[in-house]
């Protein structure tokens, strides 16, 4: 089991062509994801793949955002067995909502798939994006967006 004593309550274990070399050129890759109660994965976006998730353990909530200019949240609660399928590069996450731990087996149709989790891209990006920028977008307080980005 990864270690998911961290602030999201996940640990994801890749097995991409940088771990398992013998994928190259197969366009296939998994990961495991393992949650402590009420973890998360947070959102996130594989540029080059699409992601099947199967639920080797516990109960997940999980979701994905259509593009624009829907932006349409899709959701569905997972239990043991059970399998859902994310769409290339569209921006997922998934929600340990049972009482125990939960794991899953990720398959993904790259070997390389990428991954951009949001918040760790927008606010702990190197160098930092424009605080004013930040709070533009997302049309909050200058002040906030410093605080958050403190966080990454």
């Amino acid at each position: 089991m990864g270690n998911t004593s961290n602030a999201v309550g996940s640990a994801v274990t890749p097995v991409t062509v940088e771990e398992l070399p013998g994928l190259n050129t197969l366009g296939i890759s998994m990961a495991r994801i393992d949650f402590a109660p009420q973890g998360i994965n947070p959102p996130h976006t594989h540029p080059r793949a699409t992601e099947i998730l199967t639920v080797m353990e516990g109960r997940i909530l999980v979701g994905f955002v259509t593009s624009n200019p829907q932006n349409r949240l899709i959701t569905k609660e997972l239990q043991k067995g059970d399998v859902f399928v994310f769409p290339e590069g569209l921006i997922h996450f998934q929600k340990n909502v049972g009482n125990g731990y939960a794991v899953a087996i990720a398959a993904l149709s790259s070997q390389n798939p990428g991954v951009i989790t949001i918040a760790n891209a927008i606010f702990g990006s190197n160098p930092d994006i424009a605080g004013d920028i930040l709070a533009k977008a997302f049309q909050v307080d200058i002040n906030l967006v410093y605080q958050i980005q403190s966080k990454f």
